[in-house]
Order: C-alpha cells, then sequence, then structure tokens
C-alpha cells in the first residue's frame, strides 16, 4: 500500500510540474501588450539609448514589457561612439525627431512624441 500511495504521489508532483511549465509558456508566449506601439516608434524613429546596468533603463524597459523587443535600442556599453555621438549624457535617454530625451519616459508622453497611438 505504500508503494501505491508514494507512486500516486511522484506521478501528482510530475502532474503538478509538467503544469506549472505549460502555464508559465503560455504566459510568455504570444503578442506583447504594446507591440504595435512599441513597432510604431521605431517606425518613426525613435531610438532609446540605455545600458543593461542602469536601473532606469530597466524601469523603462518594464514599461513596455515583452514588447520592448520591437523598440530600437541601442546598448551604449556596446556601441559607445555611436551613443557619444548621438549626444547622449546619461540613460536612459531617447532621441525622436534628433532631439534627445534624459530620464524614464512615460508611454503617455512617448506616444504624444511620436504620433503613435497607445492602445
Amino acid at each position: 500500500m505504500k508503494k501505491i500511495m508514494k507512486y500516486i504521489l511522484a506521478i501528482g508532483l510530475i502532474g503538478i510540474f509538467l503544469a506549472l511549465i505549460y502555464f508559465s509558456y503560455k504566459l510568455n508566449s504570444g503578442p506583447g501588450k504594446y507591440d504595435s506601439f512599441a513597432e510604431c516608434m521605431t517606425e518613426n524613429g525613435a531610438i532609446m539609448y540605455g545600458t543593461d546596468w542602469c536601473s532606469h533603463c530597466r524601469d523603462q524597459k518594464a514599461l513596455f514589457g515583452k514588447s520592448f523587443d520591437y523598440v530600437n535600442y541601442k546598448n551604449c556599453d556596446n556601441v559607445k561612439q555611436e551613443c557619444i555621438d548621438a549626444g547622449v549624457e546619461g540613460y536612459p535617454t531617447w532621441k525622436i525627431d534628433n532631439i534627445n530625451y534624459p530620464g524614464t519616459q512615460s508611454l503617455e508622453k512617448l506616444s504624444s512624441l511620436t504620433n503613435c497611438v497607445l492602445e
């Protein structure tokens, strides 16, 4: 009887583990909430300059969630000269219509600056 209980418990735990993996995958797949907004910003020439170690850059990325993949992002640790040439003095900096906007920007402000619809 103890063997059967252990067997049932093991199968139950495996089932729970597989269910967690499945639901984790489902949550992280599919389109992001701001995909079309981020794509529009990139099409309109908006660029975000930042670094991986910058906490404000992480905050800015978090506002977009997984839609940040569609933002034209330049990591200044990798393209230092490009950031210098763009006049970047701090992180993050958005360049929109050849004007620099330093600091974390709200999605509403980015929408206003780029004429992209925020859904």
